[in-house]
C-alpha cells in the first residue's frame, strides 16, 4: 500500500498561485501514475489532474475546470508529484488529495474510485 503525504496548501487571494506537493512512500514510484483530487465542503471528491507513470513519454490529463491554470509534474528522484496552481479562483477552495495507480493510463484516474487517501492539504482562495 502506498503512503501519501500532501503539503503546500494555504490561504491565498483570487488570482494568486500555490504549489502542492505529494510525497509517496513506495520503492517503484516511477511505475505509478499519480493524480490529484479535491473535495470542497458539501461536495463529492473530484478528479483534478494526473500524470502517467514514467516510460518513454509521460502524459498528463486535466479536468476541464483547471485546464490551462494547473500543471501537474513529478520528480521520480524525490518520489514526489506536484500541482502548480495559477490564477486561483474561490471555487478552487477544497481539500486537495493525491493518489497513485500503478501502470494506469492518466485518463483512467479520472474514472476510478480509490480507497487509500492521505490527510490532504487545505487550499482556501478568498475573493
Amino acid at each position: 500500500q502506498v503512503r501519501l503525504v500532501e503539503s503546500g496548501g494555504g490561504l491565498v487571494q483570487a488570482g494568486e498561485s500555490l504549489r502542492l506537493s505529494c510525497a509517496a512512500s513506495v520503492r517503484t514510484f516511477s511505475t505509478y501514475t499519480m493524480g490529484w483530487f479535491r473535495q470542497a465542503p458539501g461536495k463529492e471528491r473530484e478528479f483534478v489532474a494526473a500524470i502517467s507513470f514514467s516510460w518513454s513519454t509521460t502524459s498528463t490529463y486535466y479536468a476541464d475546470s483547471v485546464k490551462g491554470r494547473f500543471t501537474i509534474s513529478r520528480d521520480n528522484t524525490k518520489n514526489t508529484v506536484y500541482l502548480q496552481m495559477n490564477s486561483l479562483k474561490p471555487e478552487d477552495t477544497a481539500v486537495y488529495y493525491c493518489n497513485a495507480d500503478q501502470w494506469a493510463a492518466a485518463q483512467l484516474m479520472a474514472q476510478r474510485n480509490y480507497n487509500n487517501w492521505g490527510q490532504g492539504t487545505q487550499v482556501t482562495v478568498s475573493s
